[in-house]
C-alpha cells in the first residue's frame, strides 16, 4: 500500500464561461494526477490538465447519474489515499448547493488532506450576464439562494415557503426547472404577488445562453410553449425588470452563431477566441494536422547548414539579423540573400531546426519577407523584424514588392508547407532569382468528427463555416466526402480569409459568401461582424 496520501482540492469551476475561472482553480488543474469533473463543469478547462492527468467524468444531467455521490465520495478517498493529487471539479461553487460540504466530511474522515477552491457562483454570475443584479438599491437589498431540486412528493417541504415568498426581494432557484410549476404554486399561495417579474436563464454566461422571461402568472405556461429545458436557474423578484436595460452579453454581434473552426487543433486557438469574444459558438472541426515533411527535416537542415557555413558560424562578432546590411570585418557573404515565410507553421519549423543547428545569429546579413502580419508577429516574437510585409496579404503582392526591392538577381530560400502553391517561386524564378524551396512541414488530413460535421450541416445547427488557407477548403471537402453541397442550407455563411482560399473553393463547388478585405483572423472576424449587421 502506498504510505503517501495525496491532496485533493476541491475547486468550484465556475458558472460556465471558462473567463470567470479562477486563477487558483488552473494551478490546481495543471497539479493534478487526477482531475474528477462534473456535466456543469467546462471542459475547456481541462486543456490546462497535464496530459498524464487522469480524467474521471462523474457527471449528473437531470435524472442521470453516471455515478452517485456516495460513490463520488469514495472515488475521491481511493485516489488521495493513493498519493495523488486530485482536483475535483464541480460548476459554479461547490459549497452552494455542489454537495461540497459532503465530499469534504467523507475526506476528512478519511483522514485524506483537502483544501476548498471557492468558484464564482451561477446565483449572481448568471443574472449578471443577463442584465439582472440579484440586489439593486430601491428595489430590494436581500437575495435569497435556494434550492428548486426539492421533491414535490415530499410530505414536508424543508424550505419555509411561508417566510421564503415575502421576506426576501430576490429569490434565486437553483435547478428548478422541472419543478417550476410546485414552486409557482408555493410562492403564489404564500402571498407573493402573481404579477412578480420572473427569468429563466439556460446555459448562463456561454454563448448558448437563453433567457426567458414573464411573471409568476404565466411563467409556467411560456416554459412550456417555448420548450425550455435545463439546466437553468430561475430568479423572482423587481430587478428581473432591469434586464430591459441591462442587457447586454446577448447583445454581441455574433452571440449564438455557430462557427466552424476548420484550422488545425495547434493553430484553432487564435480563431475560437476572436469568435467566442463577440458571442458565437466555435465548434472546431480541424481539417488539417500539421506534421514534419514527409522525407524528414533533411532539405530543411541542409539550408541551415549552408548559412552557418557560409556565415562562417555563430561564434563570429556578427551585426544583427534581418537587417540586410553586408557583412563587415571580412566575414563570409550569407548563403542567401532573402529567407521568404509564406506561413506561421513555416516560420515555427524553420526556427526549431535552427535552434538544434545553429541559433539566429547565423541569418546575418539575409534580409526577411513574411506573407501576412500573423507570420511577420512570428519573426517579430523572434526579436526579428521583417524586411517586408506586402500590403495585400498573398503570394502575388508578395512578388511585387520583393521584385521591387531587388529580389530578381538574389538568392532565395522558401521553407514552406510540403505541397503549396507555385506561383511565388516561379515568378521569383522567371525574374532571374535563385529560389530554393525546402519542406518545413506538411499539412495532412484530420479525418475526426466528419459524420458529426455532416449531420450538424444537415440539421441546421451550423451558421458559418470558416476557411483560412486552401488547404483547409481542400480537406474540409475530402472529410465530407459523399456530402451534397448543393443541400446547404441558404442559411449558411461560407467565410474566406483572402481571395486565394475563395478561389480554391470556389474551384472545388462550394459558394463563398464573404471575402475578408484583410487577411488576417482579425479581418475575418470583422467581416463577419461587418456581414451580420448588414
Amino acid at each position: 500500500m502506498n504510505d503517501k496520501t495525496g491532496n485533493v482540492f476541491l475547486v468550484g469551476a465556475g458558472p460556465g464561461d471558462p473567463g470567470l475561472f479562477t486563477l487558483k482553480g488552473v494551478e490546481c488543474i495543471r497539479r493534478a494526477d487526477v482531475i474528477v469533473y462534473d456535466y456543469l463543469a467546462g471542459k475547456p478547462l481541462l486543456g490546462f490538465a497535464s496530459p498524464e492527468a487522469e480524467l474521471i467524468y462523474v457527471g449528473k444531467k437531470g435524472s442521470d447519474h453516471t455515478m452517485q455521490q456516495d460513490d463520488i465520495n469514495q472515488l475521491l478517498v481511493d485516489k488521495g489515499l493513493a498519493g495523488n493529487v486530485v482536483t475535483r471539479l464541480k460548476g459554479g461553487d461547490s459549497f452552494i448547493f455542489g454537495r461540497g460540504g459532503e465530499e469534504a466530511l467523507a475526506l476528512r474522515e478519511a483522514g485524506v488532506p483537502f483544501e476548498v477552491v471557492p468558484g464564482i457562483s451561477a446565483g449572481y454570475a448568471v443574472p449578471a450576464y443577463a442584465g439582472i443584479p440579484v440586489t439593486h438599491r430601491g428595489l430590494t437589498t436581500d437575495v435569497a439562494f435556494v434550492t428548486g431540486h426539492e421533491d414535490p412528493t415530499k410530505t414536508e417541504s424543508t424550505i419555509n415557503w411561508e417566510k421564503l415568498s415575502m421576506a426576501v426581494g430576490t429569490i434565486v432557484f437553483f435547478m428548478g426547472v422541472k419543478n417550476l410549476p410546485y414552486i409557482v404554486e408555493k410562492l403564489t399561495a404564500n402571498g407573493r404577488d402573481a404579477n412578480t417579474p420572473v427569468a429563466l436563464i439556460r446555459w448562463g454566461t456561454t454563448p448558448r445562453q437563453q433567457t426567458l422571461t414573464g411573471t409568476l402568472s404565466n411563467i409556467v405556461a411560456l416554459v412550456k410553449e417555448k420548450g425550455f429545458k435545463a439546466p437553468a436557474i430561475t430568479i423572482v423578484g423587481e430587478v428581473v425588470a432591469l434586464r430591459e436595460k441591462l442587457h447586454w452579453f446577448e447583445d454581441r454581434p455574433l452571440f449564438g452563431k455557430s462557427v466552424v473552426v476548420t484550422r488545425s487543433r495547434a493553430q484553432a486557438s487564435d480563431l475560437v477566441a476572436a469568435v467566442s469574444a463577440v458571442g458565437a459558438v466555435p465548434v472546431e472541426f480541424p481539417t488539417i494536422k500539421v506534421a514534419p515533411p514527409g522525407d524528414g527535416y533533411s532539405a530543411l537542415d541542409a539550408a541551415i547548414a549552408r548559412l552557418r557555413g557560409a556565415a562562417g558560424g555563430a561564434g563570429e562578432e556578427i551585426a544583427a539579423a534581418g537587417t540586410g546590411g553586408e557583412a563587415s570585418g571580412g566575414a563570409v557573404a550569407a548563403a542567401y540573400d532573402w529567407i521568404v515565410f509564406t506561413s506561421v507553421n513555416g516560420v515555427e519549423a524553420f526556427f526549431a531546426r535552427l535552434n538544434l543547428k545553429g541559433d539566429v545569429r547565423d541569418l546575418k546579413g539575409i534580409r526577411l519577407g513574411a506573407i501576412g502580419p500573423a507570420t511577420a508577429a512570428a519573426l517579430e516574437r523572434r526579436g526579428l523584424k521583417p524586411d517586408f510585409v506586402p500590403a495585400e496579404y498573398r503570394a502575388e503582392a508578395v512578388l511585387d514588392g520583393l521584385l521591387k526591392l531587388g529580389a530578381g538577381d538574389a538568392r532565395v530560400l522558401i521553407p514552406r508547407a510540403l505541397e503549396a502553391r507555385e506561383i511565388l517561386p516561379e515568378k521569383l524564378g522567371e525574374a532571374g532569382a535563385e529560389v530554393e524551396v525546402v519542406p518545413a512541414y506538411e499539412t495532412l488530413l484530420d479525418d475526426a468528427g466528419a459524420a458529426e460535421m455532416s449531420d450538424m450541416l444537415l440539421s441546421g445547427e451550423i451558421d458559418i463555416i470558416t476557411f483560412t488557407s486552401s488547404s483547409t477548403v481542400k480537406n474540409f471537402i475530402k472529410l465530407l466526402d459523399g456530402f451534397d453541397f448543393q443541400e446547404l442550407p441558404a442559411s449558411v455563411t461560407i467565410a474566406c480569409i483572402g481571395p486565394v482560399t475563395a478561389e480554391t473553393a470556389r474551384e472545388l463547388g462550394l459558394r463563398v459568401d464573404l471575402v475578408a478585405e484583410e487577411y488576417t483572423i482579425p479581418g475575418l472576424v470583422r467581416a463577419l461582424i461587418a456581414a451580420a449587421g448588414s
